[in-house]
């Protein structure tokens, strides 16, 4: 399992995804990652979050069943991210995707002020392209998309649905 920075694509993206919009951006980021394998990206991490994290490791598992050479890695901020959920169905996919990604790892035990942002410069630390679903709004998604472009990442942003 290739997992070189020059071979791997991270994620970033907002918890909230529009009902209207999930369609075309799953269409999208299938297509994209299906790309993004055919130029030798083997490795693709996600964070664990909800929203955009969730659908993009899920649609990288789908595409490992057409493409067995690609992994997902999951690289999560705490072993406790979920104490604070309260979706049932959003804890039960988490765990899922723990059990079906190819690599887990867990910079600390638990949760603090800085464990995001640290998870999210890992990520980024460890690719070469970044795949945002970005709306333009301060936050954790800006400040990932602004750390990977000065980290001199190729930052892809599906919200606007062309390339920065």
């Amino acid at each position: 399992m290739d997992q070189s920075k020059e071979k791997s694509v991270c994620f970033t993206g907002h918890r909230n995804i529009k009902k209207e919009d999930l369609a075309a951006l799953t269409e999208r980021l299938d297509v994209l990652i299906d790309r993004c394998a055919a130029k030798g990206y083997t490795n693709f991490i996600a964070g664990g979050a909800v929203g955009f994290d969730t659908l993009a490791a899920k649609r990288v598992l789908e595409a490992k069943r057409r493409n067995p050479d690609i992994t997902l890695e999951l690289i999560l901020p705490c072993r406790d991210q979920t104490s604070r959920w309260k979706s049932l169905d959003d804890i039960n996919t988490y765990r899922d995707l723990k059990g079906e990604a190819d690599r887990v790892e867990y910079l600390q035990i638990f949760y603090d002020a800085d464990c995001m942002m640290n998870r999210n410069m890992k990520m980024v630390d460890s690719s070469s392209v970044c795949i945002a679903y970005f709306n333009g709004k301060s936050g954790g998604t800006a400040n990932t998309v602004e750390y990977a472009k000065r980290q001199g990442l190729k930052v892809i942003n599906l919200y606007l649905d062309k390339d920065e």
